[in-house]
């Protein structure tokens, strides 16, 4: 789809929401392509060290021993 500078700047939250669902917008200048409007790639936000990890192993929920408790408990 092609729009002019004018029809872009009226109508932006449209154009933002078609080109957000996939569609590419070219918006034109004196007739000629100036620039493109397209979705962005959402982002991919992982932690390194948890790559490839699907859970965490059920000891990470076992309760600490009593001495190592009191240690975290500062006592």
């Amino acid at each position: 789809m092609m729009v002019n500078v004018h029809q872009a700047k009226t109508q932006l939250s449209r154009l933002l929401e078609r080109a957000h669902a996939g569609e590419e917008i070219i918006i034109a200048k004196n007739g000629q392509p100036y620039a493109r409007l397209v979705p962005l790639e959402a982002p991919r936000r992982t932690l390194g060290f948890l790559e490839g990890k699907l859970s965490v192993p059920q000891e990470f929920f076992a309760p600490l021993e009593e001495d190592e408790l009191r240690l975290w408990e500062g006592a």
